[in-house]
């Protein structure tokens, strides 16, 4: 299994403390992301009433602690738009995504910034990670128009959306195909509802760690009804696929967590 979206949370052991929950629940790689920026307060208040935080995430922490996992562990640069694009565009080849998160840097999708951030990942061939929002610049309709703008770039739609029951945000990505679907968080029946609406190949399993522990997002997946083959593509070959990783990959063979494309 692929964990597409982890996080790395304060502390000197968090990168062990993740591999053990991934071992615990058979996951053998994660795309990982700086974690604990904000408490569980401020960033519940951030998510439903909008607003923002000058908090920095520490992007060579998470660089430095991917590259002693043999390969298990894919750093993604976190971005703030106001502050980041230079950041970003100086280090980009040595990370395999961006994230991007409009409730804790509180902007909206069509700032220029987060143009140029996107201009930056389409030309590293990076996913680009974010979670909608319910507030004006940051809905599933606002990340179409950002999608369509960068035909080229996949974009994760995390979580499904923003509630765990975000049926209609759903439609909304529907008719873009370089929206992808991250299910972490979402309810069984919105993760059931993104595999029909869009297809295996746009769905990916993610966890949220270490906010939600991954044996259950691993468990919420097998109560949703999936083929072998669909199943194999939601839990590790569309991760796989969208890393540049199908040729390539080598698992624990690998040994830093950088880019190992051709």
């Amino acid at each position: 299994m692929f964990d597409f979206h982890a996080r790395l949370g304060p502390g000197p052991d968090a990168a062990a403390a993740l591999l053990a929950a991934m071992d615990g629940t058979g996951i053998e790689w994660a795309a990982v992301s700086a974690g604990g920026l904000l408490d569980l307060d401020r960033l519940s208040a951030q998510v439903a009433h909008g607003g923002r935080s000058e908090v920095a995430a520490d992007n060579e922490r998470t660089l430095a602690l991917c590259g002693g996992t043999g390969g298990r562990l894919l750093p993604f640069f976190l971005a703030d738009p106001c502050r980041d694009v230079d950041a970003y565009r100086a280090s980009a080849p040595r990370y395999r995504g961006l994230e991007i998160s409009p409730a804790v840097h509180g902007f909206r999708l069509d700032d220029p910034a987060v143009s140029a951030l996107v201009e930056i990942a389409a030309a590293a061939r990076h996913p680009v990670y974010l979670v909608c929002l319910a507030q004006p610049g940051t809905q599933a309709g606002d990340l179409v128009a950002l999608a369509r703008r960068f035909p080229e770039v996949t974009f994760v739609y995390g979580h499904c959306g923003h509630t765990g029951l975000d049926a209609s945000g759903l439609a909304e990505i529907a008719p873009c195909p370089n929206i992808v679907a991250e299910t972490s968080g979402c309810y069984t029946a919105v993760a059931g509802l993104a595999l029909r609406r869009l297809g295996a190949e746009r769905v990916v399993f993610g966890t949220e760690y270490p906010l939600q522990h991954p044996r259950v997002e691993v468990v919420k997946l097998a109560a949703v009804p999936m083929n072998p083959a669909d199943r194999e593509l939601v839990m590790s070959a569309n991760a796989r696929r969208l890393l540049g990783e199908e040729a390539t990959w080598t698992g624990r063979g690998s040994e830093t967590g950088a880019d190992t494309r051709s």
